[in-house]
């Protein structure tokens, strides 16, 4: 058994080695093939070339997602997500000056809507007489619109992968084209973002509603979720959900979402980042004519509330005829913290896949779990967050089962240290899955954009690797011991009231 141990050091050693050569090698080639600019507006263009096909692919990060909402505009900033693919002044329209004018219609008929029925005792005849107002003057204000048109000329030009996503930290927006038609995805991409026109929102603020309804209300894993959170963050919007509350979704206005996009769409607050086929000497002054177009604005101001620390556990209980789950959550710095690392490690130590301590223990061998994992930086990583476990039970096993088995593994690592050969193997994982990260120019490009968006320097995708290699067990037990205590800790269970399908 020695020699089998010596034998499997001397591999995941070997197999380090590898890992940081390539990671080190990538990023010296990295540095070599990659420029980055600040335009005079303030918007951060970073460009890799990468010539093994002609095609290429970008993200627009935009630092801003349901963390920047307050009460009364919650699922504010996915719903601008949708509406960046509505189109501009200049795109998506039959005649723009006469769709302007309807458009304000549509908006002077929701105020007058919102405040009659917002009134204590409501004239019924006269919120209805309104509403249907506002619904007319919404058919008036389609009929000069270009259904689609923004989408049609990406697939047209050979457009694919379009797509975006709304998170707690951020706004994303990317798709890939080919190379020769790098002009036109700049006026495109630029343009949306140029002057963004909200036509057909409040169609489109119903989608998000039932968006919401599916995925919330219908879902038992949905509506628990909701409930962990909220009961884990009591002042940060991080307890806010993402898709919003329902009375805000039936309530805040185009205007609304306008002011948003003026606060936080401008280019001080925005990083695209480019890979493919692209031939920089040619590419900036694109870059430089369309997005130099966007108006130059002050950045927004930085997010004020901070979560206060939690001074008691704190526990949510749903009662469904739903398979039961139970979850178990942390408070965390953000990943800014220099023990982000180690958190990383953890992380991988405890929950990442078939080889981590809970699978092990819940699924594997005591097998009381279907499924057992967790989230590191839940729901997002640039404030202080969740480090959090979950466990779906078997037939036959409760909540309060798995509660046991994962407080065990949490115990286990408070005061055991981790072996060297453990530690060594989920190090190698992680450095890994950043190398893998690598391959694509899609999901490098999103990468890239987001890393420098966050951390404000793209490089720092590649110092994690570093950093993860100079966790020590010591450090694993430090942190742990800090982070995972009974005052710190929010539970939230389904514990199920009837036979389950």
């Amino acid at each position: 058994m020695t020699a089998v141990r010596t034998r499997l050091s001397m591999l995941a050693a070997l197999t380090m080695f590898a890992a940081l050569s390539v990671a080190a090698q990538d990023l010296a080639s990295f540095e070599k093939r990659m420029q980055v600019r600040t335009l005079d507006n303030g918007l951060t263009v970073l460009m890799l070339e990468r010539r093994d096909a002609p095609v290429f692919s970008y993200a627009t990060i935009v630092n801003a997602g349901s963390a920047q909402e307050v009460p009364g505009i919650t699922g504010l900033a996915h719903m601008f997500e949708h509406m960046a693919f509505k189109g501009s002044d200049q795109i998506g329209s039959k005649d723009w000056a006469a769709e302007e004018r309807a458009l304000r219609k549509v908006e002077e008929n929701y105020r007058a809507y919102e405040s009659a029925r917002g009134t204590t005792k409501p004239d019924e005849a006269r919120v209805e007489q309104l509403r249907k107002a506002w619904q007319d003057s919404i058919a008036e204000a389609d009929k000069l619109m270009e259904n689609d048109e923004f989408s049609e000329i990406v697939d047209r030009a050979g457009g694919v992968g379009m797509n975006a996503f709304t998170s707690s930290d951020v706004t994303g927006y990317f798709f890939s084209m080919p190379s020769n038609r790098f002009e036109l995805w700049a006026y495109l991409e630029s343009e949306r973002f140029r002057r963004p026109v909200f036509r057909q929102f409040y169609k489109e603020r119903d989608v998000v509603f039932e968006e919401r309804r599916m995925r919330t209300e219908s879902s038992p894993f949905g509506r628990l979720f909701e409930q962990f959170v909220g009961t884990a963050f009591i002042a940060h919007p991080y307890g806010f959900a993402t898709v919003g509350w329902p009375s805000d979704l039936h309530a805040f206005s185009a205007t609304d979402a306008e002011e948003f996009a003026k606060k936080y769409y401008v280019p001080s607050n925005m990083v695209v980042a480019i890979v493919g086929d692209v031939n920089p000497a040619e590419a900036w002054p694109i870059v430089e004519k369309y997005f130099g177009r966007l108006p130059k604005a002050p950045a927004p101001p930085a997010l004020r509330t901070v979560e206060p620390p939690q001074i008691a556990e704190r526990t949510v209980t749903l009662r469904e005829t739903a398979q039961p789950i139970y979850m178990e959550g942390y408070h965390r710095p953000a990943a800014s913290h220099p023990d982000n690392a180690t958190y990383e490690v953890i992380s991988m130590l405890m929950s990442s896949g078939r080889t981590s301590r809970l699978y092990k223990t819940l699924v594997r061998d005591q097998k009381i779990a279907a499924g057992a994992a967790g989230f590191n930086g839940f729901p997002g990583e640039k404030y202080p967050n969740l480090f959090t476990f979950y466990a779906i039970t078997t037939p036959g096993h409760t909540p309060d089962d798995v509660q046991k088995s994962i407080r065990a593994e949490i115990e286990r690592i408070k005061t055991e240290d981790v072996a060297a050969e453990e530690l060594a193997s989920v190090k190698t994982r992680v450095k890994a899955g950043l190398i893998r990260g690598l391959t694509g120019n899609s999901n490098l490009a999103l990468q890239l954009a987001i890393t420098q968006t966050m951390a404000g320097d793209w490089r720092e995708l590649f110092r994690d690797v570093e950093r993860i290699d100079r966790v020590t067990a010591a450090d694993v037990k430090r942190v742990a011991n800090a982070t995972f205590t009974d005052a710190n800790r929010t539970v939230g269970k389904i514990e199920s009231k009837g036979a389950a399908k």
